[in-house]
C-alpha cells in the first residue's frame, strides 16, 4: 500500500512542478510519477528533507527539485529541438 501512496504523490508532485513550469500539458501522467520521482530524489538531496512529508517524501523539498528537474529536462529537449 506504501508503494502506492508513493506513486501516487510523487504524480501529483510532478504535476504541480508542470503546472508552475507551464510544461504540464505536454506531461503525461507517467511523466508526472517520474518528474515527481525524481525530482523528489534531487530536492531532498540538495535541500534537505525539512517541512510537512507525505508517503515519506519531503512536500517542499520534492516540488522544488521537480520544477528544476522539469524545467531542465524541458530546456534540453527544446535545444535538441531547435537543432533539427
Amino acid at each position: 500500500m506504501h508503494w502506492l501512496w508513493v506513486l501516487i504523490v510523487g504524480a501529483i508532485i510532478g504535476a504541480i512542478a508542470g503546472a508552475i513550469t507551464s510544461k504540464g500539458q505536454s506531461m503525461g501522467w507517467l511523466s508526472n510519477i517520474i518528474a515527481g520521482l525524481i525530482g523528489s530524489s534531487l530536492g531532498e538531496a540538495l535541500l534537505g528533507s525539512w517541512g510537512p512529508q507525505l508517503a515519506g517524501m519531503a512536500i517542499i523539498p520534492s516540488i522544488i527539485g521537480a520544477i528544476i528537474l522539469v524545467a531542465l529536462v524541458s530546456f534540453i529537449m527544446s535545444r535538441l529541438n531547435m537543432g533539427r
